[in-house]
């Protein structure tokens, strides 16, 4: 049995390097911070994995070699920050539409506009609403650590090819950039459909087409159905989400991605001092854990934290659904809040959920 020892890198390299050993061949990128880590590591190590590393001249120029490369069964990714992935936005509509498998990583960063270079969570209705034009969906993956980078990146290129769909690594540029020990486990192969849909070629077979036109009568409803269909399957198959101190708790935290890490610490504290608060962590956020949420709703009141001015308050409203007060804390603009600053917002709405508590009948 071969050991497995720790490495220390950066969360984009240590995401950079997971997406090399699942099998990804084809990267095409261009430079914006705080995800630069990622083309720069690519740039090394890609044709020393057999593959093909490319500088586009833009971020649409990026998104649209990603579909190239993905139509002729390539395992393809591309990476940006906030204004990069808004360039992206038409391509990735393109790549849903065809159903092609794609990894694409945002480490956000402050907007909207340029912005800033700091870490944000601005991007969430981006990433799960499907940004761009059409009725499409993308699952999206929240990191929490560099283990996670590593870990979300080898299911997200396993998930793109599953179920034919462009998958989006939502990270930050606080996991991005910090540097920590995680575990490199090995690319296990699964068992995934044959590419028999592929462009390369047709001397040997019938030729195929891949396309994103359908002009015939009821022709891109019936191809809409059918998309629809993948996402109600993927909703019923591959929720993800973690979960702390949940079970005897008054209050209930909802946070993903460097948020849940930063309030983590401000629930450990608060326990420590009997404040019965929990976490919930959603891990996939399209499809979103809105069953298990609604479930631990009652009697509870729940409070969102978020590094942007409100965007995953909106599903957490939605998977509640009046079953509990929904409360929320955010930080817009890039800035990044410290344990400190969320203990004290959850002091306060702790005091406020046992007040209520004790004016009930």
């Amino acid at each position: 049995m071969q050991k497995q020892t720790l490495l220390l890198k950066k969360g984009n390299e240590a995401l950079a390097e997971a997406a090399l050993s699942a099998g990804c061949r084809f990267y095409a990128g261009y430079p914006i911070t705080p995800q630069n880590e990622i083309p720069e590591y690519m740039s090394r190590k890609m044709a020393l994995a057999g593959g093909v590393f490319i500088q586009a001249e833009s971020e649409l120029a990026s998104i649209n070699m990603v579909f190239g490369a993905a139509a002729a069964g390539v395992r393809a990714m591309t990476s940006s920050s906030g204004p990069g992935i808004s360039l992206m936005q038409e391509g990735i509509s393109f790549l849903a539409m065809a159903e092609l498998p794609s990894v694409i990583v945002n480490v956000q960063r402050g907007g909207p506009g340029l912005g800033n270079i700091t870490a944000s969570q601005g991007d969430y209705h981006q990433a799960v609403r499907g940004g761009g034009h059409g009725d499409y969906r993308c699952m999206v993956y929240s990191p929490f650590n560099v283990q996670e980078m590593w870990d979300l990146t080898m299911l997200a290129f396993d998930r793109a090819d599953l179920y034919r769909t462009p998958v989006i690594i939502l990270s930050d540029g606080v996991i991005g950039q910090m540097m920590e020990p995680f575990m490199p486990w090995p690319y296990i192969k699964a068992r995934l459909p044959e590419k028999n849909w592929t462009l390369g070629g047709c001397r040997r077979r019938v030729p195929r087409v891949i396309k994103t036109l359908f002009m015939g009568q009821g022709e891109l409803e019936a191809r809409n159905n059918a998309l629809i269909a993948k996402y109600d399957t993927i909703r019923q198959r591959e929720v993800l989400f973690d979960t702390h101190q949940t079970r005897d708790a008054d209050m209930v935290v909802v946070a993903s991605g460097i948020a849940a890490r930063i309030t983590l610490s401000a629930i450990k504290e608060l326990r420590a001092a009997g404040r019965k608060i929990g976490l919930f962590r959603p891990i996939t956020l399209f499809p979103f854990p809105d069953r298990a949420l609604a479930r631990m709703a009652p009697g509870k009141t729940i409070m969102v934290v978020e590094m942007n001015a409100g965007q995953m308050v909106d599903d957490v409203r939605l998977a509640v659904n009046g079953k509990a007060e929904v409360l929320f804390y955010g930080r817009p603009g890039g800035v990044v809040f410290t344990p400190e600053d969320v203990q004290h917002q959850l002091q306060a709405a702790y005091r406020k959920h046992l007040r209520k508590r004790k004016s009930l009948p």
